[in-house]
């Protein structure tokens, strides 16, 4: 029977020490590109496979973690696909796998070594907080937990510094009915923007969709004067913002503009195409995926928070 390749006939073969082809197997970040190739074609002529499942075992790990949906989610909305494919990316060179759960009741179903949860309202801090294994959030938080998210007071001092420089006599921000540490963060940012410019904060919230925003630009346009731009929260309501401007046939963005929140997909399907504040999912999710591994690594340790910094997307909704 041919003998199973070892760690140590890897090394020989790649002429590099036993710990540099272990940093490439569990850590390969650490290691040059150059050499990880050299390591990996000695592993695929060797034909080894590193055990990371007795490796898991013996440290009583599962090598999971879960991403836990918390929020309802609109199944046309690719919104967390790239988070996901973010997170997968970075969890793979750990050798970790992604298990996706869409319902909080989930979260003790199943073993995992940490968790990052999206979604977590005020009211599911005290399941968090019964949590036995790490945890961070995809989202800012009053709760004192870690987390990553984007940076919403800079992104909606963008939208509203770029709606007055582009002309607009009054922005009004539609915001999202929710009284959540992200929402009030993106209204802080357009307040702040316009009481700087001396000129006065107009709000107002509705629920996160696009029935709901269209509906009080049906009930309320003829409250805003021509050229008036609307910074909505979400993209969502950025829509269906448009579509009750469409509908009353009103012109854009010549008498309105519409500036978004979110550059998934909806700022590309929607006609006229939607001036946004666009996110970067992917990095958020290999962002999640570090400060998940690094606590779990470090025993559940404080890891903090991360803010990554967004882009404006200009498109025909603006002057």
């Amino acid at each position: 029977m041919k003998r199973t390749a070892t760690l140590e006939d890897v090394a020989r073969k790649a002429h590099v020490s036993k710990m540099t082809v272990s940093r490439v197997i569990n850590h390969p970040e650490l290691v040059a590109p150059e050499l990880q190739v050299v390591i990996e074609d000695a592993m695929h002529k060797l034909n080894y496979h590193s055990n990371n499942a007795a490796r898991a075992l013996a440290k009583n790990q599962t090598s999971v973690v879960k991403f836990v949906i918390l929020e309802d989610v609109d199944d046309t909305d690719p919104y967390f696909t790239n988070v996901l494919f973010g997170m997968a990316t970075e969890l793979k060179k750990q050798n970790y796998s992604l298990q996706l759960l869409l319902k909080g009741s989930q979260l003790d179903q199943g073993a995992a070594d940490g968790y990052v949860i999206t979604g977590a309202r005020t009211d599911d801090y005290p399941q968090l907080n019964e949590l036995k294994q790490p945890f961070v959030l995809f989202g800012e938080n009053r709760g004192g937990y870690d987390f990553v998210d984007t940076n919403n007071l800079l992104g909606e001092t963008m939208a509203t510094k770029y709606a007055l420089k582009a002309g607009y006599r009054n922005v009004v921000f539609i915001g999202i009915d929710v009284r959540e540490a992200f929402e009030f963060s993106r209204e802080a940012g357009y307040v702040n923007t316009m009481q700087q410019n001396k000129k006065i904060p107009s709000v107002f919230r509705v629920e996160n969709s696009l029935a709901a925003a269209r509906e009080f630009i049906q009930d309320h346009l003829g409250e805003f004067p021509k050229n008036t731009c609307f910074a909505c929260a979400s993209d969502r309501i950025a829509m269906g913002v448009i579509q009750a401007l469409v509908e009353a046939e009103a012109k854009i963005p010549e008498d309105f503009g519409v500036i978004g929140y979110d550059g998934v997909l909806l700022d590309r399907v929607s006609s006229p195409t939607i001036t946004t504040v666009k996110q970067n999912l992917w990095l958020i999710g290999e962002k999640l995926a570090e400060l998940i591994l690094r606590k779990i690594a470090q025993n559940g340790a404080p890891q903090g928070e991360v803010f990554i910094e967004p882009t404006l997307s200009e498109a025909e909704s603006t002057k």
